[in-house]
């Protein structure tokens, strides 16, 4: 299923969105913009850059968190192979990163995501006094 995010200039001014992104946007967009039309997330990401348009999800007019929930999933799967590498048989990130889909999409509730980051959480400490001592 397709998610269509939006926001508005009004949103993000009210989200106290930065000034250089803002200008950049608001040229992008044209003088005659108004301050409460949608304007699609994808526009925002071909006029100002990826780092702005994930800023935006926190100024949606719909809620983003699903969207962010699952993007941040797809984030941290793309770089498990670094730990997976270093630790072949602790799978706990990979668990965590599941609890953060299954979360995401109503499949568990708050206190098995809470459990699925604690655990990651762990794993991440032990991975990073291993890279301490090495």
């Amino acid at each position: 299923m397709k998610t269509k995010l939006t926001t508005t200039l009004k949103l993000l001014r009210d989200h106290d969105a930065c000034t250089d992104g803002y200008r950049k946007l608001k040229k992008s967009l044209g003088a005659n913009w108004s301050d409460t039309k949608p304007i699609n997330l994808l526009a925002i990401l071909k006029s100002n850059s990826v780092q702005d348009m994930l800023w935006c999800l926190c100024a949606t007019q719909q809620n983003s968190d699903k969207v962010a929930r699952l993007m941040a999933a797809d984030f941290a799967e793309s770089v498990l192979h670094h730990f997976t590498a270093k630790y072949p048989n602790d799978d706990r990130p990979a668990k965590a990163i599941q609890a953060a889909r299954d979360f995401a999409n109503g499949k568990i509730d708050d206190a098995a995501q809470d459990a699925a980051r604690a655990a990651a959480r762990a794993a991440a400490r032990a991975a990073a006094q291993d890279a301490a001592q090495d």
